[in-house]
């Protein structure tokens, strides 16, 4: 089994490189633990409008150690702060906004992401934690959906797959996947390679991919910084 450790990326770096691709001014939704992430890293210049389900528009860094205000959380139950112009609104009012279309990203973890953009993202095991939650409405009412991910399991086994073996969180809707070796988009039922680390080759890659990487085109260096 290739080792990947040494040079994989953390999820924060994966994180990172998701927050890029957020325009200025962009409306979006990040999935409960790792993807809420994400909004550390806004560039400079820009700034995204992020949306929680639980009703709160606007929300800003998670407070200090010590000085959260636990009335203000997100969906996760973890503590939030507020910018100017947030917005407060009944838990039907927030996935109206969802269904009706009104985010342009939303960005959710994944156990499996199939090459037709299938995603299985959510728990059927004991506890059932993380429960599917928002995310069924997400994946369908937001206008990009994205996945940031390990590329592989805990065992090594590949999660970007020809087909999802999870139950479905939703189907064809996953447009970009982020991994801790790669970026891909899904184009035409395949997954397209568009960045991977220079630490990788790609016959390597595919080894630990479980369909075909498709190229297009050049495959830029995935390169981020120590965050």
């Amino acid at each position: 089994m290739l080792d990947l450790s040494p040079i994989k990326l953390s999820n924060a770096q994966i994180a990172w490189r998701a927050a890029q691709d957020i325009e200025d001014g962009a409306y979006v939704n990040l999935g409960i633990g790792f993807p809420e992430m994400v909004a550390k890293f806004q560039p400079e210049g820009r700034e995204a409008i992020f949306h929680t389900e639980n009703g709160v528009l606007g929300f800003g860094e998670a407070p200090k150690a010590g000085e959260e205000d636990w009335d203000l959380i997100n969906a996760g139950k973890k503590a939030i702060t507020l910018k100017p112009g947030s917005a407060f609104f009944h838990h039907a009012d927030s996935f109206a906004m969802v269904r009706g279309g009104h985010l342009d990203v939303a960005i959710l973890g994944a156990y499996e992401v199939a090459q037709n953009g299938d995603l299985a993202n959510w728990s059927t095991g004991r506890g059932g934690v993380p429960a599917v939650g928002g995310a069924m409405d997400l994946v369908h009412g937001a206008k990009r959906v994205a996945v940031i991910t390990d590329h592989t399991t805990k065992k090594g086994e590949p999660k970007l797959l020809e087909s999802c073996t999870l139950p479905l969180t939703g189907v064809g809707c996953v447009t970009r996947v982020y991994t801790s070796l790669c970026v891909v988009d899904i184009e035409d039922g395949h997954f397209v390679l568009r960045e991977k680390l220079p630490s990788i080759s790609v016959e390597d890659l595919q080894s630990v991919t479980g369909a075909v990487l498709v190229i297009k085109g050049p495959v830029s260096d995935l390169v981020v910084p120590e965050v």
